[in-house]
């Protein structure tokens, strides 16, 4: 028999106190000023003292109700806040800074002023395939992004451990979105009336799949999505030119995919992935973000490309650039091949500035 102990939900003792107060207190200050005017007999004057004290014990009521509703608000609205933070740290959860000894950072920025995520996503998990890596955009932003990226996530955490192919993978993505807008679509439509025209029928979601094999072989999927940079050997350059798939969504995917083998990570180097909304941010002229001048800066000043500072380099540059003001969601994504670096380091015991304060490798 499982007995509960008395005391062991902390807040629930203090909810009826709570309401408690939050009727008692607008009732005590009503109470007193219908005293005032009732029992008081200076109220009953007409003199123009008589009128000054009474004005002032109203006003004084109606300061105190003001600032009792003003910190009831308040507080609802930060517990509204703190759960909404738990919400979208479950949906876009931080990375571990090391995957399978890669040296992961991501950080990403909101357009909806007060979200903490928007359209944008990704994620990395390391799978008996590789590590392997999703970033994606979906078209717009504010809570209907949300609920699509959240979707797309759901289902690649689920099928990446599950399929062994990037575009088996890619497949059950595209499935996952188009089952997501059928049920919005349901949501949406009203139980009389004419059937409205469809309002997710152009909805798509850019998609860029990365797989990092054991071999730190690079393969990739890309659906719509901006190609990544490659950084090392002192400059910075997209890793693929190739035209990339239509997005996810307005048409389905064809028959074969066009998987792009780019080589292997080599040690040392760092592997950018962003959404659109860094190069298509603008500043007050209307000047597209200059991403691949910001990362040839980069690499030229530093011996080392660190993920956590090239994301702090760009998005410094970025908010530069807007005046701290992005009108989309932007995304970014570094990863570092750290792997052949640490087992030189084990082995002769020096110390190189990659991996200047080393940890435990992590294995597949």
């Amino acid at each position: 028999m499982i007995r509960i102990k008395p005391g062991v939900r902390r807040g629930a003792g203090r909810r009826p106190l709570r309401r408690v107060l939050a009727l008692g207190l607008p009732a005590a200050w009503g109470a007193m000023a219908v005293s005032y005017k009732l029992a008081c007999p200076l109220a009953q004057q007409n003199g123009l003292g008589a009128r000054v004290v009474t004005s002032a014990v109203f006003l004084a009521v109606g300061t105190g109700l003001i600032l009792h509703v003003r910190h009831a608000l308040l507080r609802e609205l930060k517990e509204a806040r703190r759960v909404a933070g738990v919400a979208q740290s479950a949906l876009l959860r931080p990375l571990p800074p090391r995957i399978a000894g890669l040296n992961v950072a991501a950080a990403q920025v909101s357009a909806d002023s007060g979200a903490a995520i928007g359209g944008d996503l990704y994620e990395a998990i390391a799978t008996e395939h590789g590590v392997r890596v999703v970033m994606g955009d979906v078209r717009g932003h504010g809570l209907a992004a949300v609920s699509t990226a959240a979707a797309l996530l759901g289902s690649f955490r689920e099928a990446v451990h599950d399929e062994p192919e990037l575009g088996s993978l890619l497949r059950r993505l595209e499935r996952a979105l188009a089952r997501h807008l059928r049920e919005r679509a349901r949501g949406e439509h009203p139980s009389a009336g004419a059937e409205p025209d469809n309002p997710v029928a152009e909805e798509f979601v850019t998609v860029l799949l990365l797989e990092i094999g054991p071999d730190s072989e690079m393969h990739f999927l890309n659906c719509g999505h901006p190609w990544p940079h490659l950084l090392g050997e002192g400059r910075a350059k997209p890793v693929v030119r190739a035209d990339p798939l239509p997005p996810l969504g307005p048409f389905p995917l064809p028959p074969e995919l066009d998987l792009q083998h780019c080589g292997r990570l080599r040690p040392g180097e760092t592997l950018l992935l962003h959404t659109d909304g860094v190069e298509d941010a603008r500043d007050g002229r209307g000047r597209f973000f200059p991403l691949g001048e910001v990362l040839a800066r980069y690499v030229r000043d530093t011996s080392v490309a660190v993920p956590q500072a090239v994301l702090g380099s760009v998005f410094t540059a970025l908010l530069r650039h807007t005046a701290g003001t992005p009108a989309d969601d932007m995304a970014l994504l570094a990863l570092r091949n750290d792997r052949c670096l640490q087992r030189a380091t084990g082995a002769r015991r020096t110390a190189r500035p990659a991996t200047a304060h080393p940890q435990p490798t992590t294995h597949l």
